[in-house]
């Protein structure tokens, strides 16, 4: 049993606790977040149906763009596979807002019509046959419908104007065409933009290229790693730039570039100095940074929060909070991306809970500390009874990025599976996922199931529980310290939410004496479960969860005797509980451990037999008629023990 320093108990309420993180106050960004979802008018929530029949290979995106105008002029230049025979037209996600100007398709111009609100279609000159690479380039012009975070915002700081994109979750086809969906990344990509030359571009990939053209300048992007199209993207303004290096854990000497607003010089470089040995911890905790090949970097934007676009996150401030969380993105939601808006919490869950473990792992230079931030996100998650880490309204773009449930309650569902399982098998267990989804789409049934692989435990009814279900726990517990030394404990627990009544979870208690302690870990299986702890001190106090391992709330506990435990311990060798029962009975022995190998059977008031086993811990006597019975434990040698009890 290990021993442990004794922890201050912390009680919570339902009541919503103030986060206070006075960093960047990373909760507020959040909330704004949602809130800005809130407003978007959902086009499509699913993929279109019609872009399923190629897939896409390279993107070379031409424009032009001047942060003091409302506008994008440009072409982009497709190349697909075709994935089925007959293949006569190619549709993307794209608003019909926007004016096609001209589709070059070998050097001929192709017809296309604009259906619906969301739907380009090209027709082709003649069929294509399947494995077919081809490509065409269409070039359009518009001011975009903006909508979710923004997709296209044009506004100024400073004075000084300044534009960016920020398409999450289905943005991007109000400024690009596209297929909008979780189903196709497109293999690489290339972002040329030209500008009027006080103005830099930042983009993904490696900067490649920056020259002037008369009055302007062109800024030309390179990335070579597959991307989701909601994490294309551009920002336009007078930025001042500057790198940090950052060495990682496979040699590479990565370049961590930053285009910032000059007034803000000085705070971008602190905060970005503070995030080199986060970038460095998450690299050797998890897998070598995804790209780093390329880089990583931020782009200032004028929006109240942050956006993890590959390589380079979009960020309204340098705190450490959204600069953690934003770098978490970069293995969680950028190399492998959550396969539908179901899974969220793939991606904002792991990200909100890294922002954590950088907590944990630096202490000194945070706050709130690490048991702090723990307290802010239980008391985030039980302000209200219900509501599922699993998005049950994806058409809705405020539930998607609901800050209580995809974010905080998403984080903590790795913290508890982190306890559930150990660190040695979450950890590797995390590491497979990423090595097997590399720079993929991923859904919640795949972590599932590689964090089954590494720990050999059946995680179905925990992910129907904490990931579908909804609620969390209450636990009463009741304790008492027989004559003999034993501490007994009785958990039991009620659910906030009728979706679960139970929650099946190992439960840290600490046993408190007088100046020693020790945590215990009670694997609770079933209600009023009780168990037996030797200790070879008094105990005092029993404080539950005192380093918040779990979601629960409104718990108590209380001192109290438990139906003569000690008194039926001295009387035989065994006893059972509880006596009357209900839906199971406990076996407890009186030296903690079963002799040899024993059978049981249960006889009722007529002598009949009526259930039969082999030895456990406990016994399920739900089927049986309410009314008196003997348990018979039988030993091989012939030797027997019975107990009555009552079935209520």
């Amino acid at each position: 049993m290990k021993k442990t320093l004794t922890l201050l108990l912390v009680a919570f309420t339902v009541s919503l606790f103030s986060q206070n993180l006075t960093d960047d106050d990373f909760e507020n960004v959040v909330c704004k977040e949602a809130d800005a979802h809130a407003h978007f008018k959902h086009p499509a929530p699913a993929a279109n149906p019609l872009t399923l029949n190629y897939d896409l290979k390279y993107y070379r995106f031409e424009w032009y763009i001047d942060p003091a105008q409302y506008f994008i002029d440009g072409k982009v230049t497709v190349y697909f596979e075709v994935l089925e025979d007959n293949f006569n037209e190619i549709n993307f996600d794209f608003s019909s807002q926007m004016a096609v100007n001209d589709i070059d398709y070998h050097g001929q111009s192709l017809n296309s019509t604009a259906t619906g609100e969301y739907l380009l279609t090209i027709q082709l000159p003649a069929p294509l046959p399947t494995g077919q690479l081809d490509s065409l380039t269409i070039t359009y012009a518009g001011a975009p419908t903006s909508s979710g975070f923004g997709s296209f915002i044009q506004s100024e700081h400073n004075g000084v104007p300044s534009l960016w994109t920020l398409s999450e979750p289905y943005g991007a086809q109000d400024w690009w065409p596209c297929k909008n969906g979780l189903d196709d990344k497109i293999d690489s990509i290339d972002v040329i933009v030209t500008t009027p030359a006080p103005y830099r571009v930042a983009s993904n990939g490696l900067l490649v290229q920056e020259s002037v053209v008369g009055s302007d300048k062109v800024y030309h992007w390179k990335h070579r790693y597959p991307i989701a199209p909601y994490l294309v993207a551009i920002a336009v303004s007078n930025f001042a730039q500057y790198t940090d290096n950052v060495p990682l854990s496979n040699g590479t000497n990565l370049p961590m570039l930053n285009y910032v607003y000059p007034e803000n010089l000085t705070a971008a470089q602190s905060g970005t100095a503070n995030l080199v040995q986060v970038l460095q911890f998450y690299d050797s905790l998890f897998v070598t940074y995804p790209f780093h090949e390329e880089k990583y970097g931020h782009a200032q934007f004028g929006w109240g929060g942050g956006m993890e676009h590959q390589t380079m996150s979009y960020v309204t401030s340098y705190g450490w909070g959204l600069l953690t969380h934003e770098l978490a993105h970069q293995w969680f939601g950028d190399m492998v991306t959550c396969g539908s808006w179901e899974d969220i919490w793939l991606n904002e869950g792991f990200a909100t809970y890294l922002e954590g473990l950088s907590r944990e792992r630096f202490p000194s230079q945070v706050n709130p500390k690490w048991y702090d931030w723990k307290l802010s996100k239980v008391n985030s998650i039980i302000s209200q009874p219900g509501g599922s880490v699993l998005v049950d309204d994806t058409s809705s773009v405020n539930r998607i990025f609901n800050g209580r449930l995809s974010y905080n309650k998403g984080a903590y569902l790795l913290h508890m599976l982190r306890w559930k399982l150990g660190d040695d098998d979450f950890f590797s267990g995390i590491r497979n996922y990423l090595n097997d989804k590399q720079y993929s789409y991923s859904r919640t049934v795949s972590l599932q199931s590689h964090l089954e692989a590494a720990s050999e435990q059946d995680l179905t009814e925990y992910f129907n529980d904490w990931f579908v279900g909804q609620g969390f726990p209450s636990y009463q517990v009741i304790w008492e310290q027989g004559s003999q030394g034993d501490v007994y404990v009785q958990l039991n627990q009620t659910t906030s939410h009728l979706s679960v009544d139970f929650f099946e979870m190992p439960v840290p208690v600490l046993l408190k004496g007088v100046g020693v302690d020790s945590l215990v870990r009670l694997e609770q299986t079933q209600n009023g479960e009780l168990f037996s702890v030797k200790m070879p001190f008094e105990v005092t106090a029993v404080v539950l969860d005192p380093a918040l391992w779990l979601i629960s709330a409104n718990n108590t506990v209380q001192h109290g005797e438990l139906a003569g435990i000690d008194e039926a311990l001295t009387d035989g060798q065994f006893f059972v509980y509880p006596n009357p029962a209900d839906e199971y009975l406990q076996i407890f022995y009186k030296n903690g451990n079963v002799q040899g190998e024993l059978n049981w059977f249960i006889v009722n008031a007529l002598g009949q037999t009526v259930k039969t086993g082999s030895l456990g811990t406990s016994i399920d006597v739900s089927d049986l008629q309410i009314g008196l019975y003997r348990l018979v434990l039988q030993a091989h040698d012939g030797g027997s023990s019975v107990r009555s009890f009552m079935k209520k």
